[in-house]
């Protein structure tokens, strides 16, 4: 004899895993996503260096620095965009099956993720910006 609770929970235990593990590749793409985009910045930023040494000597203020590195980012994320949506579109038939009472075309978790995957992406840019835009112009000068 068994509860009819511990029998639908016998039941949903495969979708419950297969939930849990979509979450968990999930979260770790997104982490990947950032720290390949935070990787590539830094990258670019330690490239950029000199010229960006030169610009804060010449007078270049701490903001100007920010906007040289955010444009790329937000050049990656406009480019990213109008490429992964189309690609998500074309996917979703795959996880169709997956999902129990949510359309996987549903605009507001398509827009949620979106705007979420966008808002990550410009932080892990901020962050080597933010880093440049502290360089001592005297010291990069030096260093190359």
């Amino acid at each position: 004899m068994r509860t009819v609770e511990r029998t639908v929970d016998a039941s949903l235990i495969t979708q419950r895993m297969i939930a849990t593990l979509s979450t968990v590749f999930g979260a770790l793409a997104t982490l990947l996503a950032v720290l390949g985009l935070y990787g590539v910045m830094a990258y670019l930023v330690a490239r950029r260096s000199r010229e960006i040494g030169i610009r804060m000597a010449r007078g270049a203020r701490t903001r100007n620095v920010m906007w040289l590195i955010m444009r790329e980012v937000l050049l990656l994320v406009t480019a990213g965009v109008p490429i992964g949506l189309p690609a998500a579109y074309a996917l979703m038939h795959l996880v169709r099956a997956q999902l129990y009472g949510v359309d996987p075309a549903d605009a507001t978790s398509i827009l949620l993720a979106t705007v979420l995957l966008s808002f990550v992406a410009l932080l892990a840019g901020y962050i080597p910006a933010r880093r440049a835009a502290c360089y001592d112009p005297v010291r990069v000068l030096r260093y190359e």
